[in-house]
């Protein structure tokens, strides 16, 4: 985005970002409507802009800080997260944890895990396993969309268990 921001406008993110905080405007809609209005910005550049001058987007949140918001109030989730990513990095070297502001996606060269506090007492699990049928654990995507192709529904440690395991190994091996 940031390349694309500067081949579209001919100047930087950082000019922006100065250009919005001299504008002392503050909000993040208000901020996109001012520069889709006064320079033209489409919505996805301006958003973009809004979300770096406010630094609200996750890139600029540190990876600890998103993990204890997703966590507040949840904390009796926290080992079940731990078991997940303890039995992940088991897979091998190149997996890569990537915190967002709700979730934290498991990718090796495509992603294929998304670890979600959904509720205060449970964890939905996304995993991405084409072709694998949907049984009475293994649930459909549901709120994960096309990210994921499959949802499991996680409220304790002992969820984490072989079975579980196998299916996130599956679609590791497949993430390539």
């Amino acid at each position: 985005m940031e390349k694309g921001l500067l081949e579209k406008t001919g100047k930087s993110l950082k000019y922006w970002i100065e250009l919005v905080k001299s504008a002392k405007i503050e909000k993040h809609k208000i901020i996109i409507d001012y520069l889709k209005k006064e320079h033209g910005f489409t919505h996805g550049y301006a958003n973009f802009v809004a979300l770096k001058a406010r630094k609200s987007d996750a890139a600029s949140i540190n990876d600890q800080d998103l993990l204890q918001a997703q966590y507040k109030n949840k904390e009796v989730l926290k080992p079940i997260y731990e078991k997940l990513i303890d039995e992940i990095e088991k897979f091998g070297s190149d997996v890569t944890k990537t915190p967002k502001k709700d979730s934290v996606s498991m990718i090796r060269k495509k992603q294929f895990a998304l670890i979600k506090p959904a509720t205060k007492n449970r964890i939905d699990l996304g995993i991405k396993l084409k072709g694998k049928p949907i049984g009475s654990r293994l649930e459909a995507s549901g709120p994960f969309g096309s990210m994921c192709t499959h949802r499991v529904k996680l409220s304790d440690v002992s969820d984490v268990d072989d079975e579980l395991i196998e299916w996130l190994g599956e679609a590791y091996e497949a993430a390539v």
